[in-house]
């Protein structure tokens, strides 16, 4: 029997209904791999200038770095509050939050081109700082905000949209396809219940298939494809898993805010006096940065890529200058993200870990990359996948995971709250204080 005219209507709008979702998922990733690209390649600009300066006036940071320092954290503080820190943390909290206002606070366009500009002015004064985090809450207030002006609603539609967005970043940042599918799974849905649905999928390969398109087929840190040796070898799995656990979980630790010992005390300073404390941060930052040769300042790209090639340019004392930089960078309050800067420290594990038998410097590195990353952020898959996208050093799969799988655990004895997600129930907490006293 024919259908009905009211049945044939009623299924008309179901159909553009449908395809106006798939429209906003498949063009708001276009953008978003875009919107990526022209970051990164801002980004790389950015730093070039504060390089220059650099070779002009070694001593230069001492100067610009803490008055940048200030500066960055008195716009944070006066007018983008809510573009402060890496910018994951504020994706995680935009998923739980049941208030469509609040979620359009933490994912407004000009919150996300804040975060963008104010990443900018941080390398551009040396911050060690990377852009990935930053693209990962960009990617998803481009696409959240694209489909709330296509009229998509429903919280499950809304949370895909926010969840495809920034994995589409990631992936869209280090041209790694894979990696954004992964870090979607592993980290921003680790508290949402939602199906990873087909659109929210196709909608981070675009993102990636864009940056693929523009910029070709390469590896960010070129074709490393490092291999274990027999034997003794495998000894590098357990000492970078332990070391990478340790340093992750030592970091998440000093960087949590706290209200009891020294770094609580530290933490009152801050929220008291936030300009003055970033300009000392970044006074510190810059002292750092002469003691290692000016090597720690910004994502440490070309010092992970020498330790990679077997070429260094730095010594084994680079780890805990950069290790120190990167916190002092953290706590300061300025914008700006940490896969970058903590992949460099992982790849510092290098120099530190020649002392054992039969040891490649090479693997050391490529295993610290993802020990460090995975004892930091706690998602082992995410961290063995980005590594081994970004070196294309597949062979290296089954060492990889065990050696993130170990820090993880390792970093989860010292700091057992997640750092993301303990952030993100921070932002939580604040932006419910705040409505309350209103």
């Amino acid at each position: 029997m024919a259908d009905s005219p009211s049945s044939a209507s009623s299924s008309r709008p179901s159909f553009w209904r449908e395809w106006r979702q798939r429209l906003a998922f498949w063009v708001g990733a276009l953008l978003v791999g875009l919107v990526a690209l022209a970051f990164a390649w801002l980004a790389d600009a950015a730093f070039a200038l504060f390089k220059r300066l650099l070779d002009y006036s070694p001593w230069s940071p001492v100067l610009i770095t803490p008055i940048g320092f200030a500066l960055l954290a008195y716009l944070a503080q006066r007018w983008f509050e809510n573009a402060k820190g890496s910018g994951i943390p504020q994706v995680i909290a935009a998923l739980e939050m049941p208030s469509r206002r609040l979620r359009a606070r933490l994912l407004s366009l000009p919150v996300a081109a804040a975060r963008m500009s104010l990443t900018l002015g941080a390398l551009l004064v040396g911050g060690s700082v990377g852009r990935e985090g930053p693209t990962v809450h960009i990617g998803a207030a481009v696409l959240y905000t694209f489909g709330r002006r296509l009229g998509l609603q429903g919280r499950r539609t809304i949370a895909g949209l926010i969840l495809a967005g920034g994995a589409a970043g990631i992936a869209a940042a280090f041209n790694t396809p894979l990696a954004g599918v992964v870090f979607a799974i592993e980290e921003l849905s680790r508290t949402f219940e939602q199906r990873f649905s087909g659109l929210v999928l196709t909608a981070v390969l675009i993102g990636g298939v864009v940056t693929l398109g523009l910029m070709g087929h390469y590896a960010y840190f070129g074709e490393i494809s490092g291999r274990i040796p027999e034997g003794w070898g495998w000894s590098e799995v357990p000492a970078c898993g332990v070391l990478g656990g340790v340093l992750g979980g030592l970091y998440a630790k000093l960087v949590l805010p706290t209200d009891t010992g020294v770094l609580g005390r530290l933490c009152a300073v801050r929220a008291r006096y936030p300009i003055r404390f970033a300009a000392t941060c970044g006074l510190l930052l810059a002292m750092l940065g002469l003691m290692s040769g000016n090597h720690v300042f910004g994502t440490g790209y070309e010092e992970t890529r020498a330790l990679l090639e077997g070429q260094p340019v730095t010594d084994s004392t680079f780890l805990i200058w950069k290790f120190l930089a990167n916190v002092v960078s953290y706590l300061s309050g300025i914008p700006g993200g940490l896969f970058s800067p903590s992949l460099s420290i992982g790849a510092a594990f290098a120099p530190l870990l020649n002392l054992l038998p039969n040891a490649d410097p090479q693997v050391c590195a490529l295993l610290g990359m993802g020990a460090y990353l995975s004892g930091v952020t706690r998602s082992p898959l995410t961290a063995s996948v980005i590594v081994l996208e970004l070196t294309h050093s597949p062979d290296l799969a089954i060492p990889m995971l065990a050696t993130t799988v170990i820090a993880a655990t390792v970093s989860g004895w010292i700091s057992p709250v997640s750092l993301y997600h303990a952030l993100a129930k921070q932002i939580i907490e604040k932006i419910h204080v705040g409505s309350s006293l209103r």
